[in-house]
């Protein structure tokens, strides 16, 4: 009886695999634009559509729903969804100032409702008292700022799924585009519109769970913009975790600024702007792009915990954004101590990522195995001018390295008065960059 069990187990099994047809994942994006994508290196992820009304998690509140709550999801959310506030030129200017190069926005999540003004279907923003092109708005507002434009496509699509009567779910075979025609020509005519009506798309994020409706989709994408980049659905993107070492790049790791990937009202916990920029600092050491999403309220507003931390993110890159210019990934992503590295583009020239919070005026010495520097290096922090008598030091002596027999030794100190006063609120608690000007001679 057991050996009849187990060989149902495993027919059912094979059954169920068989159904998923196996591709491999397909990339044509061109090298160059990998390379300039590459460069780009951090961007904002937005999340938004209809279900923000009532905080919940983004499309998947509808995944294995009653009929009830389904039909009023599809019928009664548009009729309420006016975001009166909504802005997307105060999300750009956010993005700039936070060092962000590049925006992806969610222009269809798996709910199916359409983000822009669409021939396709009625459940969309169209159809709802705003009555406004949401996606052609973000797209014009995040390029008078000189960000690159994304944009968030889901081939899973719920609203069609319950109008065929078929599960609403990203599992089953009827959901994916590979067992369902209908599904596979209209995302592709809804990819096609979002292609052709806003001009040129840099960046395409494909969230699906079957790799044949992913690389389906992105056959059309290259067909109508060579020099498109596939993001999801050609390379490697995890989300909310990080590699242990450095892959090849291209790749993009997705995090939220909280917990959720949309907004939500209640029981809501944030990063610190102090994760958010040692998370960005990692990333890129180990050759990756960071997406960091933020979500809006109902009424199209960034929350103000999450627009804080990146408007702190954003001062610390104000001050460092060298880091991230001309540089890449070092031969060695992060020392013993916890010291991120990355060098420029020559090679030439060191940066050191010292986690904080530093203390202001006095000096400090760190130690760093296995480095050696040439006789000519010199030593900086990023954003700090020469120390001067106006800081009242009682050493009068400057920064400095120093080759040891384990490595190199650094002499340091961090007087830039980036807070309040000397005696209240002044700790900055985000790193401090060293710069090793020459670290290499050639």
């Amino acid at each position: 009886m057991k050996r009849i069990k187990n060989v149902f187990l495993f027919f059912t099994l094979f059954v169920v695999l068989s159904a998923y047809p196996q591709q491999n994942v397909l990339n044509l994006n061109k090298p160059e634009r990998e390379k300039w994508y590459t460069e780009l290196g951090y961007g904002m992820f937005i999340h938004w559509s209809v279900d923000v009304q009532y905080g919940y998690n983004i499309s998947h509140n509808m995944r294995l729903a009653s009929d009830d709550f389904l039909n009023r999801y599809i019928n009664e959310l548009p009729n309420t969804f006016n975001p009166v506030d909504f802005n997307p030129h105060n999300w750009a200017k956010l993005a700039k100032m936070t060092g962000m190069k590049y925006v992806v926005f969610t222009a269809k999540h798996h709910n199916g409702f359409c983000m822009w003004d669409t021939k396709t279907t009625d459940f969309g923003i169209m159809n709802t008292p705003f009555k406004r092109d949401i996606t052609k708005e973000v797209i014009e507002a995040f390029r008078s700022e000189g960000i690159a434009i994304g944009l968030y496509y889901s081939p899973d699509d719920f609203w069609l799924l319950h109008k065929q009567g078929k599960p609403v779910t990203r599992d089953h075979p009827s959901s994916m585009a590979s067992h369902n025609p209908e599904l596979n020509e209209y995302t592709k005519k809804q990819i096609r519109e979002l292609l052709t009506q806003y001009g040129k798309i840099d960046i395409l994020f494909l969230d699906g769970n079957e790799q044949y409706g992913k690389t389906e989709l992105a056959k059309v994408a290259w067909e109508i913009n060579p020099d498109i980049i596939v993001t999801r659905g050609a390379m490697e993107t995890p989300e909310q975790i990080l590699p242990n070492k450095a892959i090849p790049s291209p790749w993009e790791a997705c995090f939220t600024a909280s917990q959720s990937w949309s907004y939500r009202p209640t029981n809501e916990v944030f990063k610190s702007a102090t994760e958010v920029i040692l998370k960005w600092v990692e990333i890129n050491a180990k050759g990756g792009n960071f997406l960091l999403n933020v979500g809006p309220d109902e009424k199209g507003v960034i929350a103000p915990k999450e627009a804080g931390i990146l408007n702190e993110v954003g001062s610390w890159w104000f001050i460092n954004h060298e880091l991230f210019e001309n540089t890449k990934p070092f031969e060695r992503i992060k020392s013993d101590s916890g010291y991120f590295f990355l060098q420029s583009n020559d090679e030439k020239d060191l940066y050191i990522v010292v986690p904080g919070p530093p203390t202001r005026r006095v000096w400090e010495k760190i130690e760093i195995e296995g480095l050696e520097a040439s006789e000519n290096a010199k030593v900086s922090l990023l954003g700090q001018g020469p120390i001067t008598d106006e800081v009242a030091l009682e050493d009068s002596k400057e920064m400095n390295i120093s080759n040891t027999d384990e490595g190199v030794a650094i002499e340091y100190i961090f007087v830039h008065n980036l807070y309040n006063s000397y005696r209240v609120n002044n700790r900055w608690n985000n790193p401090v960059v060293i710069k090793i000007t020459g670290y290499k001679d050639e």
